[in-house]
């Protein structure tokens, strides 16, 4: 798949020791001339790019050519009725039109690598439409993260049901982007990390949450964290889980 590079570069160290690894996120790209401002950010962090938006393909192949990964955001529908956007999945929609929407949001954004959903605390709960999301994502051999909008998701029962990858989001860098709302937000991901041995953080293309990021990422190595593309942060889970069968299996 499209990770088992990243995953060989990281089995070295894994099979003897894990050091604290964070992914962090930031999704809701496409659509504001701000958003430009997540290519100042290191090349370790991921980019979720909404599909069929003014600026999302564009930001796309730059940020890759860049060295960030790409993720793809999908939007989901939500229990507020939220306007969803171009893309949008919903439960009144056939198997054929949530896989067809899957596939022209994948077409439309280069580099995809895994999606995660934009809302969809209702759709998220649906065994049947998550288990259709699941199968367009392993044909497209790409990986899920659950944003968590809902206690009740079923994202990760249909993904382990269909085979697909899954981590799932643990904290929000910025709800509030009060200065010191992040930095609380940020010493909980610190903390997190370090006792979890991984995590997952997802943030927004703020002005704040990107000025904030800038100042304060090197931080993370100070407390010994390997800020790593959320692809390796995948292996990193296999690979405690499998240590020794994992060596067999890619020789």
């Amino acid at each position: 798949m499209r990770f088992i590079f990243s995953l060989l570069l990281l089995l070295t160290f894994c099979s003897t020791s894990f050091a604290a690894n964070l992914a962090i996120i930031i999704d809701d790209i496409g659509y504001r001339q701000t958003d430009e401002a997540v290519l100042q950010l290191p090349k370790d962090i991921t980019l979720s790019v909404l599909p069929h938006t003014p600026l999302g393909k564009k930001l796309a192949f730059e940020a890759y050519n860049k060295g960030h990964e790409i993720m793809l955001h999908l939007p989901m529908q939500a229990l507020s009725g939220n306007t969803l956007g171009p893309g949008g999945l919903t439960n009144d929609m056939s198997e054929q039109q949530i896989k067809n929407e899957i596939e022209s949001a994948f077409n439309n954004i280069p580099f995809a690598q895994g999606a995660n959903n934009h809302m969809g605390s209702l759709l998220t709960q649906l065994d049947v439409p998550m288990k259709w999301v699941m199968e367009e994502l392993k044909n497209k051999q790409a990986y899920f993260v659950d944003s968590y909008t809902t206690k009740y998701s079923k994202a990760g029962k249909q993904a382990k049901f269909v085979g697909v990858p899954i981590l799932y989001r643990q904290v929000f860098l910025d709800n509030n982007v009060e200065y010191d709302a992040l930095e609380k937000q940020f010493k909980q991901i610190i903390d997190q990390t370090k006792r979890k041995g991984t995590l997952v953080a997802i943030a927004h293309p703020y002005p704040e949450t990107i000025s904030f990021l800038r100042k304060n990422l090197a931080r993370l190595k100070q407390n010994g964290i390997n800020l790593v593309h959320t692809s390796a942060l995948i292996s990193v889970e296999i690979a405690k889980t499998y240590p020794t069968s994992l060596h067999q299996t890619l020789r």
